[in-house]
């Protein structure tokens, strides 16, 4: 029987071409996510979904804000007739991020009746999935994912994922304005985007 033993040359060959392979996977995907979330879709949609954030108190964070301005700018130029926003309760016995983004809304002249919360997510796809419950009851079926540029292509995929007809909406403006905070939420979310290409969570 032969002993055949492969070279440990060919070994060291295959390991740096395996290595290269998944640093450049990495690296290309990491640029697509930071492309896709300069892509604003312009459209009217039934409601912009408001993917939840942090919660200080009874205010938003600084990153929620963002999020939720955005929202109602499209609210006021007529491109969604409707806001859901979503989001639980943290670590800590804060308010809902969901009634905290409508209690903020309202006192920027934005229609109760116009609002619609889930308040019992956790994660981006516990976002979108609550949300999509509460728009299927209101008849709503077309929408604008409002958050971060970083966090859209994630969001997007999916809410694809759900079957929604779900199109990107960033905010203008974002907290991560450094390069370095900027880097690290981008390595964050490229990370959770190959966890929901392998587990669809």
């Amino acid at each position: 029987m032969l002993n055949y033993k492969i070279p440990k040359k060919w070994l060291v060959l295959v390991t740096v071409a395996l290595i290269s392979a998944l640093l450049l996977a990495i690296a290309s995907t990491a640029t697509s996510i930071y492309l896709y979330g300069s892509i604003s879709n312009h459209i009217k949609a039934d409601a912009a979904i408001v993917l939840g954030a942090a919660v200080w108190g009874e205010e938003p964070s600084p990153v929620f804000r963002e999020r939720i301005n955005h929202a109602i700018n499209l609210y006021k130029n007529g491109s969604v007739k409707t806001i859901i926003f979503t989001g639980g309760v943290g670590e800590s016995h804060e308010p809902a991020e969901a009634i905290v983004g409508k209690n903020y809304a309202i006192a920027q002249q934005v229609k109760a009746t116009d609002i619609l919360t889930e308040t019992q997510s956790r994660t981006t796809h516990q976002n979108l999935k609550n949300a999509l419950e509460v728009a299927k009851a209101h008849q709503l079926t077309q929408f604008l994912i409002v958050s971060d540029p970083l966090h859209m292509k994630r969001a997007v995929l999916m809410a694809r994922g759900l079957r929604m007809d779900a199109y990107s909406s960033p905010t203008p403006t974002t907290r991560y304005r450094s390069f370095s905070s900027q880097m690290e939420f981008l390595s964050r979310e490229t990370y959770f985007y190959f966890v929901y290409l392998v587990f669809k969570i």
